[in-house]
């Protein structure tokens, strides 16, 4: 007996020990006990006093039922729980696929879909439509309570100012369709981040759209080459207008959003530039001391390519010949926006023999640039359009072996060398009478600029 009472002091001063080296440890555990137990009384007394005589001990215990919990299970049961899951809608769609991405389970939705003449316009045009659905929370997926999806205008001619609004809703009599055009909105937005792996990685996660993406390439396009010399632990900081439909930024291309100020650090080099306007004159892009950024033409149609055959000669890969190849190939996806490099005019937009779906562009002092083998053309003949807009997108139409941009410069008719003219180009300077108020303005996007680097990476924030 006698060893097992100090067996029994040994374990006492051990236990007492832990409860003073962890004391919020052992008060989060009588906490526990007391408020899962059923016991109606418990007391501790602090260890050290214990006294290791033993007593007769008493122990009462009580059944405990709390108030109302029938009632409590009953509101729960009867509580409908809805879950809300967005993306965008992909070529590759149907009625099935889509709902099932959405966490959709609803062979009537599925079957709406595909049936009603307004719902069936959500699977219909280009993809990249913003989806948003509402459903039950039930496992493997809920009835569809909801379904909102926003895309392009219906009306071309306001692409620029409105988006469409479809709405499948379900209400007592079933499932309804409606459509209605819907005025875009304008908001200015910040952005920053670090090159870690690609640009469009870090764009991804400052949530950049892609179209202000390319505008930041642009604007700093004479001074660093995007299509080769990115790298890890370059950073950049952007302030920008976005049109937004609903609150959230639009997915699909022609929408305008511009970039109103960017900073871009490479190699140890600081670039900013800011977007001004002159009265009466087309806005561009100057540097904060204002020199003009922009030159009459951008060195390349594509925001991101590479060339995979140059202004020179070449064995061409149809006609199994050697000839004189008068303009650059680039190779690019199928669907890669085609922007053109000037101001001008489109002289022509059509099909043309080996071009196959071609644009020509004229452009000051007996200037052209030539698109061809697009697999969409955009513009009209006779059309104005500015350095940078969208005219089609990279196809394989006429003589071409696979997805490329063919790209030719002329000079009253002659092909020229492209990379030649872009680095020759003029560039349009600040005039000394708007100079004052440049100043002020480069001064408050300057200071946007600096706001937006010191948030937290990837954070949308509005800027008044």
């Amino acid at each position: 007996m006698n060893n097992l009472g100090e067996k029994a002091r040994l374990h006492l001063a051990h236990a007492d020990l832990t409860v003073r080296r962890h004391p919020k440890t052992f008060s989060a555990i009588v906490t526990a006990v007391l408020t899962l137990s059923g016991v109606t009384a418990f007391g501790v007394a602090p260890l050290s006093m214990v006294d290791s005589t033993p007593k007769n001990v008493q122990m009462v215990t009580e059944s405990v039922s709390p108030e109302g919990l029938a009632e409590q299970a009953e509101a729960l049961a009867e509580y409908e729980m809805l879950l809300h899951r967005s993306d965008l809608t992909r070529s590759t769609d149907t009625a099935d696929t889509l709902l099932r991405r959405l966490g959709v389970s609803d062979p009537e939705a599925s079957a709406f879909l595909r049936k009603d003449a307004v719902a069936r316009t959500i699977l219909s045009g280009r993809p990249g439509k913003m989806l948003r659905a509402v459903t039950e929370s039930t496992p493997g997926g809920g009835e569809l309570q909801e379904l909102v999806a926003r895309g392009p205008a219906a009306d071309k001619d306001k692409l620029r100012t409105h988006f469409t609004r479809i709405t499948v809703r379900r209400n007592e009599q079933g499932l309804t369709a409606s459509s209605e055009q819907v005025p875009l909105k304008i908001e200015t937005r910040s952005g920053a981040a670090t090159v870690t792996s690609t640009l469009f990685a870090a764009t991804d996660e400052a949530r950049m759209p892609d179209n202000i993406t390319s505008q930041m390439a642009e604007m700093f396009d004479n001074d660093v080459n995007f299509r080769k010399d990115i790298k890890r632990g370059d950073s950049f900081a952007v302030v920008y207008e976005t049109m937004t439909a609903d609150g959230e930024p639009v997915t699909w291309a022609g929408t305008p959003g511009r970039v109103l100020a960017g900073r871009f650090i490479h190699g140890g080099e600081t670039y900013e530039a800011v977007w001004f306007q002159e009265p009466g004159q087309k806005g561009q892009y100057y540097s904060m001391k204002g020199q003009g950024k922009q030159k009459a033409f951008m060195s390349s149609p594509l925001a991101f390519s590479r060339v995979t055959s140059g202004f020179a000669m070449r064995f061409h890969p149809i006609l199994q010949t050697w000839r004189a190849h008068l303009g650059v190939d680039m190779g690019a996806p199928t669907g890669t926006p085609v922007r053109t490099v000037g101001n001008g005019v489109v002289n022509f937009a059509g099909v043309q023999n080996g071009y196959g779906n071609v644009v020509i562009v004229g452009h000051s002092a007996g200037r052209e640039t030539v698109y061809a083998h697009l697999s969409r053309i955009d513009v009209r003949k006779g059309e104005k359009v500015s350095q940078g807009a969208v005219i089609g997108a990279v196809g394989a139409t006429g003589w071409a072996t696979g997805p490329h941009l063919h790209f030719e410069f002329k000079v009253k008719g002659a092909q020229v060398n492209p990379a030649e003219i872009a680095r020759a180009s003029e560039t349009n300077e600040l005039s000394p009478a708007a100079r004052a108020r440049f100043d002020q303005h480069a001064k408050q996007m300057h200071a946007q600029l600096v706001e937006s680097i010191s948030r937290p990476v990837g954070k949308l924030a509005r800027v008044e």
